[in-house]
């Protein structure tokens, strides 16, 4: 594993960092979570990403991870461990417990830092832009959080390049700068790179990728259309059925076989073309298994594209 400076930040990340947006919730089984959790930290991943709503139930992959810290990362390992959480996004019922206000923001904070059983979380992001409260006020909330002592780092997520702009300018005059910005980008969704990347480039913003695999389209598993046991056959997941086209599948095929030619999954050819870019900190994955886990690290095996395969890539993803 190699880690990669955080924009122009002392913190470094892994190359690959694990998300626990699925399979930590309260639905879930906690010995496969606490096993693909110390995998990874044993591979070098030192980068776990929560928030507030992760699940399902909301907040029990927190609780849950609190749980695994608990049992396997007491004392200085606590220390040797990257642990991100967020808030932006529907938590609770009432006008408070959603969005961008500073009291959602601090409140959710402090009911992360408990599920957690934590004093602080290395890294504390504001999900989601929201249009409706002033931004120096979400900036503020940030600001307030690295200041109190309860996060070390802020960071966004999922701003689009003109309010990223302004939250790193207002973070900025803060004296808290904007760490990180955490992105959906993958081969199917190329959003950041009209102008996001730009932006964090120029700034000196590190960026996470979220998705990478596209809710494991860019996978083999979907290859013959949809097996039993994937996410878009989960009634809980974010992947559906519907989304599993006759053409997709076309272009997952095509995909598959440039990366049997380079002797890599598709999962594994899907991670290194995000990691080809310098501006890319770590991309997050998910994982069901210790043995997916495994095989997605193993895309670190290989991340150098020659100039034919990428313009094959491009060729079969402008088809989509």
């Amino acid at each position: 594993m190699e880690y990669n400076r955080c924009g122009k930040s002392g913190l470094k990340l892994p190359q690959i960092s694990l998300g626990l947006w699925h399979n930590f919730g309260s639905v879930d089984s906690f010995e496969n979570a606490e096993s693909i959790a110390k995998a990874a930290f044993d591979k070098g991943i030192t980068h776990f990403d929560l928030a507030n709503n992760y699940g399902p139930i909301p907040g029990s992959a927190e609780t849950n991870f609190g749980k695994i810290l608990k049992n396997n990362f007491q004392g200085n390992l606590r220390d040797e461990i990257v642990i991100s959480t967020k808030a932006g996004y529907g938590m609770w019922e009432g006008p408070y417990g959603d969005w961008g206000s500073r009291k959602y923001l601090l409140s959710s904070l402090d009911q992360s830092l408990k599920r957690m059983d934590l004093d602080y979380v290395d890294i504390f992001y504001s999900h989601r832009f929201d249009p409706e409260t002033p931004l120096e006020e979400t900036m503020t909330a940030l600001d307030y959080a690295v200041r109190s002592g309860k996060a070390l780092y802020a960071g966004i997520s999922n701003y689009p390049p003109e309010q990223t702009v302004e939250a790193a300018a207002i973070l900025k005059q803060l004296g808290t700068p904007c760490l990180i910005h955490q992105v959906k980008y993958s081969m199917f969704v190329r959003t950041p790179e009209e102008g996001l990347l730009d932006v964090l480039g120029e700034k000196g913003i590190g960026c996470i990728a979220f998705s990478p695999l596209a809710q494991g389209l860019l996978t083999d598993r979907y290859l013959k259309g949809i097996p039993e046991n994937s996410r878009a056959s989960n009634p809980n997941g974010f992947l559906k059925a519907e989304d599993i086209t006759e053409e997709k599948i076309k272009v997952i095929v095509a995909l598959n076989d440039i990366a049997q030619s380079r002797n890599q999954s598709l999962a594994q050819m899907a991670l290194a073309w995000l990691l080809k870019d310098n501006r890319i900190t770590s991309v997050l994955i998910g994982a069901s298994s210790v043995g997916q886990l495994q095989n997605n690290i193993d895309a670190l095996g290989n991340i150098d594209f020659t100039q034919a395969e990428l313009d094959k890539i491009e060729a079969i993803l402008a088809s989509v």
